[in-house]
């Protein structure tokens, strides 16, 4: 495919990271959530620049040699990090717009964050016995300027840069460094306040406030502090050493991302020049390290945990119980009988760990088998396993030690599981285990019956608060003697992919899925020529795979409706005159993360219906363990399709998107407003009444 019919991947991102941005700046949308969303777009930005401007930088550096050896490449990675940059450049002036606006509107509710100059007596009490009893012994002033080389910095902290000096010799002065230490205290405090009032101060201003107390051994009178952060190539790098076991590699390769290198250095504009230029000089930044001046704050996402200080009482609705398992005595039971499916954060997550609590204690129940990927930190799952695996169950746990940004907690929890006696399998090299799966036997006579789950998201209770996804609790046969055939590869990987090729209902990457879809889409293309009504849907959370991104394509070229909801990355160029008119490509950014992957084909009447774990990308399709599900319970492919319908009529949330990537929002032109996630509660919280 010519590289112009694409659009960008990273720029295609940050496109996306914009409606989240669009998101904090809407005034419909409640204060609380305004300001989690700049602490979605802040943590978001941070991860961008972790991961794939550190990745751009490397290909950088890989162009020079390429160059050198005249070889030839497609892209300039240059010329795309300079877009960003720009790109970055404008949403954060955006982004501070916003801010000062949620300022005003907090001041308006009487909540006010203070800063050290702004305490009243009281208050400056207060702080300063805040700091003595919980601030004083977690901060370790670094002084600097006489240091050999830099102290190691962390990436996710923020940083005071202090100028200290005597007001009557300007030339008799010190540099140091503070770490906040937000980890151990938190990044809010709440200070004494007049009646019908809430005041907030900053941890890093209650360290300012005390500066002549942290440093008074020096006399200094004149304190000049401001805040800075660094983001580091948070690529893990794992080495070739066979003699090295796989923990071992991710272990080293995590100790080397701490010394990643600086890929972003924001400050505070006002921060002293002659700091800010030995900070540069010594963190060896030059004009390509992203140094970006911005504002007094920085670490925006601490601000997705803001106090709870608001007048407003949350407008969210509570998860409820599926109305198959509502009242039932066992999840069990009921899913032996027909197939359910949970569509967070609508259903309660309760029912996923109901259905594996019972399990550990089902004394007939031989064994668990279960994929991990993230786990919420005091995982309930975790908890029902380790029981399992005490009641005499054999516990087989798939833990994904490269899900990035997990991995420490996922070392943690091998070492939890192993503990307790439950098999932990590590993956696979150089190919990510992403499905969701869970098969549950249990020996009733002499028959063993299989019954498990497959889901678009994780096994984790508190991301399934917010993320919208589906889970499938399932006894069909042919489905769990599928999973048997994964779980067997997991555990038997060296002898190759034979058990993958044997899966019959379930679609496996990287065996089939990929294939399989494009013969799929090849099909809808025949119908279309032969006059029949042919269409298909897409629900991913990124579109980027060229060649699928291709055959969709040729399908609108060949009057296949085309309906695309994609959250995030979306790569295709489908608005052309020729096409446009087949194909409707939204993507809807809510109060709930669309994170669910569903795939929708006309075929003749008589739809294929997938959940899955794989977004269309080719990490995902050709290196990664992923699963797509059929739907075959007629009553739940009537649901799923409902909630696709509901959200391609979501003209409140939903925006356009097309090759100018100006997330427009889908005009209403005088029908009903639909907000699809408000929607989605009501359809399916009525089916429980």
């Amino acid at each position: 495919m010519e590289k112009n019919k694409l659009i960008q991947r990273d720029i295609s991102w940050l496109s996306f990271n914009a409606r989240v941005l669009q998101e904090a700046n809407d005034p419909t949308v409640p204060l609380r959530e305004r300001i989690r969303f700049l602490g979605i777009f802040s943590n978001n930005t941070d991860e961008f620049f972790r991961v794939r401007v550190a990745t751009l930088k490397r290909m950088v550096e890989y162009a020079e040699r390429r160059k050198r050896l005249n070889m030839h490449m497609e892209e300039n990675p240059q010329n795309i990090l300079e877009q960003i940059h720009s790109i970055v450049l404008r949403q954060q002036t955006e982004f501070n717009r916003i801010w000062e606006g949620v300022l005003k509107e907090l001041n308006a509710d009487n909540i006010f964050l203070l800063n050290e100059k702004q305490l009243n007596p009281e208050q400056q009490t207060f702080v300063r016995t805040f700091f003595d009893e919980q601030v004083r012994s977690n901060v370790i002033p670094l002084i600097i300027e006489n240091l050999p080389q830099m102290p190691y910095l962390r990436d996710k902290s923020i940083y005071l840069g202090v100028v200290m000096r005597k007001k009557d010799d300007a030339y008799q002065q010190k540099y140091s460094l503070i770490e906040i230490p937000v980890g151990a205290i938190g990044r809010f405090v709440l200070l004494p306040s007049a009646k019908g009032e809430q005041n907030i101060i900053l941890l890093e201003d209650v360290i300012r406030f005390n500066l002549p107390i942290i440093f008074s051994y020096f006399g200094f009178d004149y304190f000049d502090a401001n805040v800075f952060k660094i983001t580091k190539d948070a690529e893990i790098d794992l080495d070739q050493d066979v003699s090295t076991t796989f923990v071992e590699k991710i272990e080293k390769g995590l100790k080397n991302r701490r010394k990643g290198k600086p890929v972003r250095f924001v400050y505070d504009k006002d921060m002293d020049a002659g700091l800010l230029e030995y900070l540069i000089r010594k963190l060896n930044l030059s004009n390509k390290s992203n140094i970006i001046p911005g504002g007094r704050i920085h670490n925006y996402r601490h601000f997705m945990d803001f106090p709870d200080v608001f007048t407003e009482q949350s407008t969210r609705n509570k998860p409820f119980t599926h109305p198959d398992l509502k009242g039932a005595i066992r999840v069990t039971d009921v899913m032996l009988k027909k197939d359910v499916m949970l569509h967070f954060p609508y259903h309660s997550y309760d029912s996923v760990i109901d259905l594996l609590r019972e399990a550990a204690m089902d004394p007939q129940v031989t064994s668990i088998k279960m994929t991990a990927y993230r786990l919420a930190s005091n995982s309930k799952v975790i908890n029902a396993l380790v029981n399992a695996s005490r009641n005499g169950k054999e516990v087989v746990v798939m833990l994904e030690l490269k899900a990035r940004f997990d991995e420490e907690a996922n070392l943690a929890w091998k070492d939890v599981l192993e503990q307790e006696g439950v098999k932990v399998l590590l993956g696979v090299p150089k190919m990510k285990i992403h499905a969701k799966l869970c098969i549950i036997k249990k020996r009733v006579g002499t028959r063993t019956i299989q019954y498990g789950f497959v889901s678009t998201g994780n096994t984790n209770e508190k991301t399934a608060r917010v993320y919208g996804d589906h889970c499938l609790f399932t006894a069909n046969r042919t489905v769990m003697a599928d999973i048997n055939r994964l779980f067997n590869y997991l555990e038997n990987w060296k002898l190759g992919t034979s058990q993958l090729h044997l899966c019959k209902t379930l679609l496996v990457c990287p065996t089939n899925m990929r294939s399989s879809f494009e013969a799929q889409i090849i099909k809808e293309i025949k119908y279309a020529k032969a006059g029949k009504d042919a269409s298909i849907t897409l629900k991913v959370n990124s579109l980027s795979d060229a060649k699928l991104i291709e055959r969709l394509q040729e399908a609108a070229e060949e009057g296949v409706k085309i309906h695309l909801i994609v959250r995030g990355i979306f790569c295709a160029i489908l608005d052309k005159k020729k096409i446009k008119h087949h194909v409707k490509a939204i993507s809807i950014v809510d109060e709930y993360l669309e994170h669910a992957r569903v795939v929708i084909f006309k075929n003749g009447g008589k739809d294929k219906i997938y959940i899955s774990s794989a977004d269309w990308m080719v990490r995902n399709l050709d290196h990664r363990l992923e699963v797509a599900i059929p739907i075959l319970d007629k009553n739940i492919r009537k649901e799923l399709k409902d909630i696709i319908h509901i959200q391609l009529e979501d003209n409140v949330k939903a925006r356009i998107l097309d090759k100018t990537l100006s997330n427009n929002y889908v005009p209403t032109n005088d029908k009903k407003k639909v907000r699809s996630q408000i929607e989605t509660y009501n359809y399916l919280h009525q089916k429980t009444i």
